[in-house]
């Protein structure tokens, strides 16, 4: 590409080396969460959310176990100011939930935010001011000293407020663009704050390192995390606050690796949305943690209606192959994964594993409120034999032989691909149903009859057949066999020739639909050509199932 000479890095790293959380194998505990969907994620929507949409979504927000949700930035405008009202003056915050509001450290905006939390019993009043060398040299204009006098004005600022009103309140501060900002200059600057606040025990102060703008591999960020970790005064008061945007793609790794060098907390959305590329996804850090047997403390058990009423508030779409929540993140097309897949659910159903493991599925996709057959195993011209097998199992009580599998899944893939498109689990039965089941053209079976033939040992059975061929007059034909199906198959063959044999039977009960249906397979060799033929017949008698499978071999011929 041209102009790449225009491009350096922009980061700093630490002046001592900070690689602890390399030691340390994945994230272990869950962090604590906050939603800053309603601020961070409303204001980078093309239409933001209105009073109402916001209330709806904060009420997902606390039914999901979110504990601390950023509200907005009540002294940016009057939407936000009312919304904020809404909440305290509906007594709409629930005693175990506390909400957070944003603040430049800006006298009559830290004033007007204050005044906006009046009678909340508990927030969150986060205050930033940009530390980054390109904001200091471009935006403000102003020294190292001068950037830390706005902090420490704002920190003072929020005592001086804080003390006249009731309520708990608890103080965070950001340097916002720190991935942009020396590391001692941003140990320095929270420093200072700090100092102010003075944390305890009781009223830890939070300190945010939000990744602004994405510049470095994720390890830089950790390292940057532990360095701050290291360097800062009162550690044990603190609550050290991630907050991660997306612009190289790295949010959720950015946050793992952050999470390991020292982070309590994550700030971020649902589904990523926010400013450029957007915020880190918390519904993909927390089931990453999931899938390593960590409890996140947020429930995604039900993962579809929260998609529904995302892109409903928000008018953003979910993207199929959206981690976890996408329509297609379980989808199997690939004949070799759905074949892979569902040896996999049958081993499990065999084996009764204490762990999840099945190939190509990280998750059970039941746990986020997927169903296998409609999610996991989907039907196109690329599926095979093994997931077309599944569905049918699953989905419809067909449990086919193994060589009919392979027959029918052909039979399905030339459908899919004559069409060009994929094939509902519906429109695969139809497949089966048309092709295999119960086919009386030509041979129309109207009625059998059996009896034990008398004086002979063992299973030998006597029948009569009245059948049809074409549009012919009904004919009766009398054969013996060694059992009921060998009996009317020889009846046939008394009538249209000795022009095929029976390779293979199987019968089953039908236990998806209706516990009185039997399902009957039957697979017969050709004599000229040596060519398999499969009918399925499918009957509450099973006799009669087994009957009609044999005839519907005879008509595919």
């Amino acid at each position: 590409m041209k102009n790449v000479e225009k491009y350096q890095r922009g980061y700093y790293m630490p002046p001592f080396e900070c690689n602890d959380w390399v030691k340390k194998e994945y994230v272990d505990k869950a962090p604590i969460w906050c939603s800053v969907d309603l601020r961070d994620g409303n204001q980078a929507l093309v239409v933001p959310m209105s009073l109402e949409q916001k209330l709806e979504f904060f009420t997902l927000l606390c039914k999901l176990g979110f504990k601390e949700i950023e509200v907005g930035f009540p002294a940016a405008s009057e939407t936000e100011y009312e919304f904020l009202r809404a909440l305290i003056d509906r007594h709409l915050i629930p005693d175990d939930v506390t909400i957070q509001v944003l603040t430049q450290s800006r006298e009559h905006i830290i004033a007007k935010t204050f005044e906006a939390l009046r009678g909340v019993k508990k927030a969150i009043v986060h205050l930033y001011n940009s530390t980054s060398v390109a904001q200091r040299e471009q935006v403000f204009k102003k020294s190292n000293e001068e950037i830390i006098e706005i902090a420490k004005s704002g920190a003072k600022l929020f005592n001086e407020y804080a003390s006249k009103m009731d309520g708990e309140f608890i103080f965070e501060y950001s340097p916002e663009s720190f991935t942009g900002t020396e590391m001692e200059f941003a140990r320095d600057i929270c420093n200072e704050v700090i100092k102010i606040w003075k944390p305890t025990p009781e009223r830890k102060v939070i300190i945010n390192l939000p990744v602004t703008v994405s510049m470095s591999l994720p390890h830089v960020y950790a390292s940057q995390v532990e360095y701050m970790c290291k360097s800062l005064i009162d550690r044990e008061n603190l609550i050290i606050s991630l907050h991660p945007h997306n612009d190289r793609g790295c949010a959720v790794a950015d946050s793992e690796l952050g999470l390991l060098a020292g982070g309590d907390r994550i700030e971020g959305t649902l589904f990523g949305n926010g400013e450029r590329t957007g915020n880190v996804d918390i519904i993909t850090l927390a089931l990453n943690m999931y899938t390593h047997g960590v409890d996140p403390h947020l429930d995604f058990s039900d993962i579809l209606p929260i998609v529904a009423m995302y892109e409903k508030v928000t008018d953003l779409k979910v993207h199929d192959r959206h981690p976890y929540a996408g329509k297609l993140v379980f989808a199997a097309f690939s004949g070799s994964h759905q074949d892979a897949i569902a040896k996999g659910m049958k081993w499990r159903e065999q084996k009764h594993p204490d762990h999840w493991s099945v190939p190509y599925l990280p998750i059970d996709p039941k746990d986020v409120g997927r169903e296998y057959e409609g999610d996991v195993i989907r039907i196109n011209s690329q599926s095979g034999k093994g997931g077309i097998g599944f569905l049918m199992e699953e989905r419809f009580g067909i449990v086919m032989p193994p060589k009919m599998r392979e027959n029918f899944g052909y039979a399905v893939k030339s459908v899919s691909d004559h069409a060009h498109k994929e094939l509902m689990p519906d429109e695969v039965y139809k497949v089966f149903e048309d092709n295999y089941v119960n086919v009386e053209k030509p041979i129309k079976i109207i009625e059998h009859h059996y009896k034990q033939n008398e004086g002979i040992e063992g299973n030998e059975i006597k029948t009569a057949v009245t059948m049809t061929i074409g549009e012919a007059s009904p004919i009766t034909a009398h054969a013996n066999g060694n059992g009921r199906l060998d009996a009317v198959s020889n009846a046939i063959k008394s009538i249209i020739g000795n022009t095929y044999h029976i390779v293979e039977y199987q019968e089953h009960a039908r236990t998806k639909t209706s516990k009185s249906q039997a399902v009957a397979y039957v697979c017969i060799e050709i004599e000229e050509t040596h060519g398999l033929v499969w009918g399925v017949g499918i009957h509450n008698d099973i006799i009669e199932a087994s009957v009609r499978a044999l005839v519907s071999a005879l008509n595919r011929r």
